[in-house]
C-alpha cells in the first residue's frame, strides 16, 4: 500500500500519536489485546435506582454463556486483530501468510463465503440453560465493524446480499440468538465494539493506513468526520437497543476508545440517557477500563482477582485458550470449570464464560462436554451459586465460602481424585444451628467453638460429587 499521500506533517502526528498512545495504554491496561480491570476503589454506583435494582439482579445471574463468532472464524485466527498493524507481533503469530496485506483482505472478505447452515439458536439456547447459565453475552460487532445483525448503517453485516447466509431463516443471528434464548428465560448481554475497522469514519482511506488500533487521523483537526463516526456508533447502539427486545446489559470493548486518549470521545452518555428514558431504563453498561458512572461493573478478562471484591464485577474467560475459534483449540475440563466457577463467586463476581462456535455454526463437542458436566455440578450445588453474595473468609485451602439470608455454603474442592476428610474445619461468624450436605441431604453432626466449625464427615459417602462437595450450614 503506497504512502504517498501522507506528508511528512502526517508521519509527525503519527509518532506523537504513539508516544500518547503508550501512555494511555499503561492506564487502560490492554495488552495482547487482552483488557484488564478498572480498579475497585475507582468504581463508581450507577446513579439511577432502576439501575442500580437490576445490577443486583445481573451479580444474582453469576454464570454468562459467552460468545466470539463473525465470518473471520473461517481463517481460525484472533479475532480482528490480525487486521491491525500496530497489534501484529502478537495478532499475526499463527499466520501462514508471507503477505499479510493478502491475509488482510482475506479476512474482510470472509463474509463473502460465511455459511454457517449447522447454526442452531434454539439448541445453543436449550444447552446454555442446561449447562447451567443465567444469561448470554454475544459479538453483536468485533473490531473488525462486521455486524451479526441487521443494521442500516452498513452493508459489512450477516445480513447483506453479499453473505451467502443471508437467504437463511435465521439470518438476523443475534434476532434469533436473543429470541431464543429469552424463550429458555436467560438474560441478554450486548457486546459492541466501540472502535469499528471498518467504518470510513473511523480508519478514513483518505489518511492512509492505520499504524494502530485507533482512529488515524487528528481528531481536532477533521471534527466534522469523528461527528459521523459518533453518529453512526450511536445508530449501531439504538438499533441493538430499541429492535432487539430487552436488553439486560450493554458491553463495551475496546477500551482505548475514551475521550483521553486522542479526543475519542463518541458521547456515551448521550446514546445511554437516551435509551434509559425510552425503552430500557434499567439498562445496566460497562464502559470496559474506562471508569466513570457508565461503568456499572468492572470486567477482568482471562483473570480472577486476587481477593474478594465489594464493587460488581464480572470475569470473562474462555472454556479454550482463544477467544475466537481456533482449529488446534484445546478446552478446560469440567472440573476445571467447577473450580474456576467457585474462585469467581467465592470472591463475589460472575463469570462469563466464552465458547467460539465453529464456522459452519456448530459448537466444538469437547467443550460443549466440559460445559455438560458444569452443568451437572449447578444442578446439585446451584443453590449456593446464583443470588449469591461474598462472606468471610471467603476462600481458602480447598475451600470456598458464599452466602444468602440465614445459609452459608461452604465447598470443598477436590484435587484429582475424591478424598473428603474426616473432619472439616470450617469458619463462621454467626452461631450454626444445622449443617448438611447439599449432595445427599444428609444432616452431618458438628461442633462450634467461637468462629470455629468442625464439621464431621466420617459417615458420607463420597461417590458423584462432582470435583466439589458442597455444604449447607443454617445461621442464627
Amino acid at each position: 500500500m503506497t504512502l504517498s499521500n501522507m506528508t511528512a506533517g502526517r508521519y509527525i502526528r503519527v509518532n506523537r500519536i504513539k508516544e500518547k498512545e503508550q501512555k494511555i495504554m499503561a492506564k487502560a491496561l490492554i495488552v495482547n489485546g487482552i483488557h484488564n480491570y478498572t480498579s475497585p476503589e475507582e468504581y463508581i454506583p450507577p446513579k439511577s435506582e432502576t439501575v442500580r435494582e437490576h445490577l443486583e439482579w445481573f451479580m444474582d445471574q453469576k454464570l454468562g454463556l459467552m460468545m466470539h463468532w463473525a465470518p473471520g472464524c473461517q481463517l481460525g485466527t484472533y479475532e480482528s486483530w490480525p487486521l491491525c498493524d500496530g497489534d501484529s507481533t502478537w495478532s499475526q503469530e499463527d499466520m501462514t501468510w508471507d503477505d499479510i496485506e493478502t491475509c488482510k483482505q482475506q479476512y474482510r472478505d470472509a463474509n463473502r463465503t460465511f455459511n454457517p447452515v449447522k447454526f442452531d439458536p434454539a439448541g445453543w439456547a436449550r444447552l446454555a440453560s442446561k449447562c447451567g447459565f443465567r444469561y448470554l453475552l454475544f459479538t453483536t460487532k468485533h473490531h473488525d465493524g462486521f455486524c451479526m445483525y441487521d443494521t442500516e448503517t452498513t452493508d459489512y453485516k450477516i445480513t447483506a446480499e453479499s453473505c451467502p447466509f443471508h437467504t437463511h431463516k435465521d439470518a438476523d443471528i443475534v434476532g434469533a440468538l436473543f429470541r431464543e434464548f429469552r424463550r429458555q428465560g436467560l438474560g441478554i448481554s450486548v457486546y459492541f465494539s466501540k472502535p469499528d475497522w471498518h467504518s470510513e469514519y473511523y480508519w478514513a482511506p483518505q489518511f492512509g493506513p492505520a499504524p494502530d488500533r485507533n482512529v488515524n487521523y487528528s481528531i481536532a483537526e477533521n471534527p466534522d468526520l469523528w461527528e459521523k463516526y459518533v453518529q453512526f456508533t450511536h445508530q449501531q447502539i439504538r438499533e441493538l437497543c430499541t429492535g432487539y427486545g430487552k436488553v439486560d446489559v450493554l458491553w463495551l470493548d475496546g477500551g482505548w476508545v475514551r475521550p483521553d486518549n486522542l479526543g475519542q470521545d463518541i458521547r456515551l452518555g448521550e446514546i445511554v440517557e437516551e435509551i434509559r428514558a425510552t425503552s430500557q431504563p434499567h439498562l445496566i453498561v460497562s464502559d470496559r477500563t474506562c471508569g466513570g458512572e457508565y461503568e456499572n461493573f468492572i470486567t477482568p478478562e482471562k483473570t480472577v482477582p486476587e481477593t474478594a471484591l465489594s464493587v460488581p464485577w464480572e470475569t470473562c474467560t474462555t472454556v479454550g485458550n482463544k477467544f475466537s475459534f481456533h482449529y488446534t483449540d484445546t478446552f478446560k475440563s469440567g472440573h476445571q470449570l467447577v473450580l474456576l466457577l467457585l474462585d469467581v463467586v467465592s470472591k463475589g463476581g460472575n463469570l462469563a464464560l466464552n465458547i467460539a462456535p465453529q464456522p459452519d455454526g456448530a459448537l466444538p463437542a469437547p467443550a460443549v462436554r466440559s460445559l455438560l458436566d458444569l452443568g451437572s455440578w449447578l444442578r446439585i450445588f446451584g443453590d449456593g451459586i446464583y443470588g449469591t453474595r461474598i462472606c468471610a473468609p471467603y476462600f481458602g485451602e480447598n475451600l470456598f465460602y458464599t452466602q444468602k439470608e440465614d445459609r452459608l455454603y461452604v465447598f470443598y474442592a477436590y484435587g484429582n481424585t475424591p478424598f473428603l476428610p474426616e473432619q472439616l474445619p470450617l469458619l463462621s461468624e454467626r452461631p450454626v444451628k444445622a449443617v448438611t450436605c447439599m449432595r445427599t441431604g444428609t444432616p452431618l453432626r458438628f461442633r462450634q467453638e467461637g468462629t470455629s466449625v468442625t464439621v464431621f464427615t466420617e459417615n458420607l459417602p463420597t461417590g458423584g460429587a462432582f470435583y466439589a462437595e458442597g455444604f449447607c450450614a443454617v445461621t442464627e
